[in-house]
């Protein structure tokens, strides 16, 4: 009789190692899209707060550091390509995390439709302004830089970690040289606008920002400029010493992109009249080049905006897909969501649904007529989801090291002060926005949200597993290090 050999269990596991430390900072950046942020949004956000951009960017960043520090403790305690999506599920209540990762994955896809047209502006615009118009050509162009992004993405961690390294170094390179002639070009007297004052960043007032919506407002502008740097933190399962090196990639990278969005915000406002500002229509740094370096500044800072959009789609690509493979893995959606390609260790089959779905909005917004009133609505909506997902996360870690956060006086300012801080602020912004946001905003930001309702429903039991609540543990050595401190206390008996 024929003995019949068992089914050998699938193992679908990514790429250990492929990222380094410093690779995990530079991608935290890449994430946050320092270039494209300040090309895009800081007409925006002066709209909203006026001379106080630089407060919002700087009240908005304490809270977010908060957010980085919660990440950084509760990836030492589950290393998850899922982030939020698992610490949440694990620490508060599985479809608490459930949501915290569908917010992700849907703010994500949004960006990905939003992103790619500045990418195909940018890079045409080098060659041709005038073209930068033609709707079909930035079109084209913005879809096949996305499909090159996507394609280094499926074939392999260590590819989309080489590309970062040459384009987030490229970009941030322009970006401090900028910076530096920014600050000597204001210094010698060179600007259209006011001097600057201690008043734009808040210490005495807010100028400029009226009342509490107004603050809001400014806020939900701010937290979509930091958002993207927790790619460090889905990449955790692929980074040398991820429990470690991961967290700490996000919060250096808030740090860098901090400076970076106070030194230009501050030196747009000195250097460029306010009308400029106002009409600039997304292409700011490049109107702020020229100023600066007039005959190749604006073309240099086009390189950087282009490079920061191109390298942003591939992090925004890589978190959702990444995202996407923890839940697939844990049965919450489709099982072929968790499958890892055997030879390129990358959730393949999540890459290519995520592609074809962005690729199909994409196209589709830009031939349906209010191109620029889809687009912005879409960007707006992504502020309550960024809002929503790291307040979850905040609240996370302090409920997770509930036992050791009075310990002593570091696990209270980092695990439990600051990031509570920060979960009180994303709470806070995350409600008042909402009666004051359009009724399309809220239709994308929330009703994106619900739709998450159905695979919870329909994968309810075959995610028994991750739906059975594993209560998240603390790291041995966190542990081990406050009984050793308690045991060497001479009150101790």
């Amino acid at each position: 009789m024929t003995k019949v050999a068992p089914a050998r269990e699938e193992h679908h596991e990514l790429r250990a190692d492929g990222i380094t430390a410093a690779g995990s900072i530079v991608m935290a950046v890449a994430g946050s899209a320092p270039a494209y942020s300040i090309a895009a949004t800081t007409a925006v956000l002066i709209a909203a707060a006026g001379l106080a951009g630089p407060a919002a960017l700087l009240w908005c960043g304490i809270p977010m550091l908060g957010i980085a520090w919660a990440f950084s403790y509760l990836g030492r305690a589950d290393v998850n390509a899922g982030a939020a999506y698992s610490w949440v599920g694990r620490a508060l209540h599985p479809v608490l995390g459930f949501f915290a990762g569908w917010a992700l994955v849907v703010s994500a896809t949004i960006f990905m439709v939003a992103g790619a047209l500045p990418a195909g502006a940018a890079t045409v615009s080098l060659f041709n302004e005038k073209a930068a118009d033609n709707t079909l050509l930035v079109t084209v162009v913005g879809a096949v830089w996305f499909l090159i992004m996507a394609g280094a993405v499926l074939v392999g961690v260590r590819v989309t970690a080489r590309a970062q390294w040459i384009m987030s170094t490229v970009e941030v390179a322009i970006l401090v040289l900028f910076a530096v002639l920014a600050i000597v070009h204001a210094a010698s007297g060179h600007h259209a606008g006011p001097s600057f004052d201690w008043s734009w960043l808040g210490f005495s007032h807010f100028s400029g920002i009226t009342g509490a919506g107004g603050f809001v407002g400014a806020a939900l502008v701010a937290a979509f400029y930091y958002w993207g740097w927790d790619v460090s933190s889905n990449l955790n399962e692929e980074t040398k010493n991820g429990r470690k090196a991961a967290g700490r990639g996000g919060i250096i990278g808030v740090i860098i992109v901090f400076l970076l969005f106070e030194v230009f915000t501050i030196a747009v406002q000195v250097i460029l009249p306010a009308k400029t500002i106002a009409d600039s229509n997304g292409n700011l740094l490049s109107i702020l080049g020229e100023e600066i370096w007039p005959g190749i500044g604006g073309k240099i800072l086009i390189i950087a905006v282009a490079l920061s959009t191109i390298a942003t789609l591939e992090t925004t690509l890589i978190q959702v897909t990444r995202t996407l493979f923890a839940m697939g893995r844990d049965h919450t959606i489709p099982l072929a969501f968790g499958r890892a390609n055997p030879r390129w260790r990358t959730p393949a089959f999540a890459t290519i649904v995520v592609t074809c779905v962005s690729l199909i909005l994409f196209v589709g917004s830009n031939f349906l007529g209010s191109v620029g009133e889809i687009l912005s609505d879409a960007v707006s909506s992504i502020g309550l989801q960024i809002a929503f997902y790291y307040a979850l996360a905040a609240i996370a870690v302090v409920v997770a090291y509930r036992r050791i956060v009075l310990k002593s006086v570091k696990n209270f300012i980092f695990i439990a002060l600051w990031p509570g801080l920060g979960a009180i602020f994303m709470v806070v912004i995350f409600i008042a926005a909402i009666p004051s946001s359009p009724l399309i905003v809220i239709l994308i930001g929330l009703g994106a949200l619900v739709i998450g309702v159905v695979p919870v429903i329909v994968f309810w039991r075959k995610g028994k597993a991750y739906y059975g609540r594993r209560p998240l543990e603390l790291p041995e050595e966190l542990v081990t290090s406050q009984i050793s401190i308690v045991s060497n206390d001479p009150r101790v008996e």
